[in-house]
């Protein structure tokens, strides 16, 4: 089922949550939607889902009207943060609602919907719980039954809000996988909503950026990292150092060192630009180019190693490496900073950065 979105637009009073929004997702995609609290991201959903009408645009689902429809009509799914399981139904009762409930010319018999849960209980791997009820399942195993019951009706639309968002870290990377492969077994258009960028990046076919209801940039978590299309999605997208830096003929000069610039051309002159620490370099020789920078500390977890630095003018920076490189420094040494590439943020005939 393709969805396609036009233009849609969404006030509450004077606040524009969706402005001129369009967004398409592929038969069978799995989309995820990130952005900043207040970006959009959950009325986009509720939109959807036939909770909120939008004040202008059009939603069509494979060239139909979706909006013309009501919210039972369009057979969607819904998964929330919390679950929103009925307590005092088993688990195949929880599962089994959504075709309960349907009108009588609609509903399955009793041995279709038995089956149907069967199935689902085995496609989310939670078939010796069938008999149990909400209190007595650990969080994971809440999450498996809401996305088991969502996908009973077959929607044609799956939607999920922050389903992940009430699990411990540990919990959640191990759904991650389950989640993904549950809906790719079922084939379902699946839109999720999230705020963590790990997972968003882990689980999708593409991302969509959306920065105060307007779509920032769409697309594959490859494209969104090698090509972010502003500085917005670029450090929204993971953490960033900034720095003061020239520029001339397209390329940074960050202590006298060239690095190649994302965004596009800029004029030449002073700039601000942002790099990723995994991408930030740390040179022990006094003669080598660079901004000049102090450690100032030194850590990391894992194999992982962190070094802070401090530029003259009080900016800091982070540097990412493998641990054992971080034996090279100590605290107090002067070393040279570079950058495999720049995002530039703010170009001007006269910039400064505050510390």
């Amino acid at each position: 089922m393709t969805l396609t979105i036009q233009s849609v637009c969404k006030r509450f009073g004077p606040i524009a949550a969706l402005e001129d929004l369009s967004l398409e997702a592929a038969d069978g995609e799995f989309l995820t939607v990130l952005g900043p609290s207040g970006s959009g991201k959950t009325t986009l959903l509720r939109v959807l889902a036939g909770l909120e009408r939008p004040d202008r645009g059009r939603i069509l689902l494979d060239g139909a009207d979706f909006l013309a429809l009501n919210a039972r009509a369009r057979r969607v799914g819904l998964v929330f943060q919390h679950y929103a399981l009925f307590r005092h139904m088993t688990v195949a009762g929880n599962i089994a609602f959504g075709l309960k409930v349907r009108p009588a010319r609609l509903r399955p018999t009793r041995s279709q919907i038995a089956a149907r849960v069967e199935d689902l209980l085995a496609l989310t791997r939670i078939e010796d719980l069938a008999d149990r009820h909400p209190a007595q399942l650990s969080g994971g195993e809440r999450q498996r039954v809401a996305l088991a019951r969502a996908l009973a009706v077959e929607p044609r639309l799956l939607l999920l809000d922050e389903p992940f968002g009430a699990l411990d870290a540990k919990v959640r990377k191990e759904l991650r996988g389950e989640l993904r492969r549950i809906c790719e077994a079922a084939g379902v258009t699946t839109i999720l909503v999230t705020h963590d960028q790990e997972e968003a990046m882990a689980l999708a076919d593409r991302v969509v950026v959306l920065n105060a209801g307007q779509v920032e940039q769409i697309g594959t978590p490859d494209e969104l990292d090698s090509d972010p299309a502003s500085p917005f999605v670029f450090e929204f997208l993971g953490e960033c150092n900034r720095a003061p830096c020239q520029l001339a003929g397209g390329v940074a000069r960050l202590g006298g060192a060239a690095t190649p610039t994302l965004g596009g051309n800029r004029a030449d002159g002073e700039a601000i630009v942002l790099f990723r620490p995994h991408e930030t370099a740390l040179e022990a020789r006094a003669d080598a180019p660079g901004l000049a920078v102090r450690v100032i500390e030194i850590g990391g977890r894992g194999a992982l190693g962190m070094v802070e630095c401090v530029a003259p003018g009080g900016e800091r920076f982070l540097a990412e490496m493998p641990r054992l490189e971080t034996t090279r420094f100590v605290i107090g040494q002067s070393v040279r900073l570079t950058a495999r590439r720049v995002m530039i943020e703010v170009a001007s005939p006269a910039l400064s950065l505050s510390p």
